[in-house]
């Protein structure tokens, strides 16, 4: 076949590379780049464009995209890349997917609902915080890098996110030994490499990075030192017990659980997954009830309570901590929702659920305008597989009548996203009340930087209580009230 150049005038037909595949693929403009076998002019997968060669190729029924010779079908679907792979032992189904009824969302009802729901964030308890505090913190080991020219509009934005997270677990005393960090949603695993940097001088400091899919360009190999241990689990959190994760089952470590940007309905799995399957066994009768742990391990998750005060065994919770920055609530789902009870409470359900959740985009409709600038080169090695997925998704969801483009401004569709993303987040606050922790939801960044710019962060209510306590003390120390 003849190739053409851009003004259509035929070209000389171009040759394959020697030693590759002669099959001219079209798609790419180019030959195919894979080696045959000796004395073959097409690779395994064009093979059959072999004039002499009479075996049939027909689609991997595993994966359509890639064929295979029908005489060695059964020997290949054994070694194919797509087969089921064996399910690890923390691998339990829909542990943490909550309850499974649907309810039927009638259709065709935007304008009418939008008015209603509108009406009725607005008159909701007032224990719906509407405007949050502000706590954009930074910490030391990311100063090097945050000063560093190299880096890209990009990826310093990348940068001022997590050192704030990090600045944030500091002030809620989780950056400690002996402790397993969680990061959901790990995508490249830079959260957790940050907080390995932080505690450089720490030993016995466990990473767990979960992601259910596969990544490129991982950060782990910059990971030195030899007392802190990464492994990656690749698996959904919806099917993720941490009870039955090999490491935990053997040391029975404080967990911390961390993600940036953990998206939509993610979080609540990832809520769930912490504190209901890590805090009970997985299989009920069939386990021993995991050992209690001893008074030194329980000081790890928090300091040790004066004899006036003693603390039962439920004070003590297997999760130290909880700090996840929050994105895409239009991903958010009710059947994996953790504030269902929080919605039933104030006359809200699935419905409104999901009028809410279709709504919360708008708050952030003005993401796409970031989204279309090109990035420098220093952006593009940290922007590749880390781009916020809110960035990626967010034209699709902003689209058709969602918007009522001429029956509502964009501020009104704004200042609307912004209390649907707050009512969803306090039905989580209020969830993690009822489980024993101490909750809140802070601006963590600026708007100008990400704008999923909220942070939730949990630590246990006893563990909090002598957090304050201890502030206080040192408090009036520094003012000289106890001498």
């Amino acid at each position: 076949m003849a190739a053409r150049g851009p003004s259509g005038a035929a070209m000389a037909a171009p040759e394959p590379q020697p030693g590759r595949c002669a099959y001219f693929v079209l798609r790419k403009r180019r030959f195919c780049r894979m080696i045959p076998a000796p004395g073959r002019r097409f690779c395994g997968e064009h093979g059959h464009q072999e004039e002499q060669n009479d075996r049939k190729r027909i689609p991997c029924p595993l994966d359509p995209k890639h064929t295979v010779y029908e005489d060695q079908l059964q020997k290949h679907l054994k070694k194919c890349n797509s087969r089921e792979k064996p399910r690890p032992v923390y691998f339990v189904q829909d542990i943490n997917a909550g309850l499974k009824d649907v309810a039927e969302i009638p259709e065709k009802q935007e304008l009418l609902e939008t008015g209603k729901l509108y009406l009725k964030v607005l008159h909701l308890p007032t224990g719906l915080e509407l405007h949050l505090k502000e706590q954009i913190l930074s910490h030391q080991a990311l100063q090097e890098a945050l000063n560093d020219p190299k880096n890209g509009e990009s990826a310093f934005k990348h940068l001022k996110q997590q050192a704030s997270i990090l600045g944030n677990m500091e002030k809620l005393h989780l950056l400690g030994p002996g402790r397993c960090f969680v990061e959901f949603g790990a995508g490249r695993g830079k959260l957790s490499h940050w907080v390995d940097v932080a505690l450089q001088n720490v030993e016995s400091v466990q990473f767990l990075l979960v992601e259910r899919a596969t990544t490129r360009f991982k950060v782990d190999g910059k990971h030195k030192r030899r007392d802190s241990i990464f492994e990656r689990l690749q698996v959904d959190i919806q099917h993720l017990c941490l009870n039955k994760v090999p490491i935990l089952e053997k040391k029975k470590l404080p967990v911390v659980g961390i993600g940036k940007h953990l998206c939509g309905a993610a979080t609540d799995l990832a809520l769930r997954c912490l504190v209901e399957s890590y805090t009970t066994c997985c299989d009920g009768g069939d386990e021993e009830p995991a050992p209690k742990r001893s008074r030194a391990a329980q000081t790890e998750v928090a300091p040790q309570r004066s004899a006036g005060n003693e603390s039962t065994t439920e004070d003590h919770k297997p999760v130290a901590g909880i700090v996840i920055a929050l994105c895409c609530h239009h991903k958010c789902d009710w059947t994996h929702y953790v504030g269902r009870e929080f919605f039933k409470s104030v006359g809200l359900g699935p419905v409104e659920f999901h009028y809410f959740q279709r709504m919360s985009s708008w708050a952030t409709c003005g993401m796409r305008e970031t989204t279309s600038k090109a990035s420098t080169s220093e952006d593009s090695e940290d922007q590749t597989d880390d781009t916020e997925e809110h960035e990626q998704t967010l034209s699709r969801t902003e689209s058709g009548s969602d918007t009522l483009q001429g029956i509502l401004s964009a501020e009104e569709r704004k200042e609307i996203g912004c209390l649907c993303k707050r009512l969803i987040d306090h039905g989580r606050i209020e969830y993690l009340q009822q489980q024993g922790y101490k909750a809140a939801l802070h601006y963590y960044t600026e708007s100008a930087v990400s704008l999923e710019n909220v942070l939730l962060t949990a630590v246990p209510t006893c563990a909090a209580k002598e957090s304050s306590q201890e502030e206080n003390l040192h408090l009036k120390c520094h003012r000289g009230i106890i001498l």
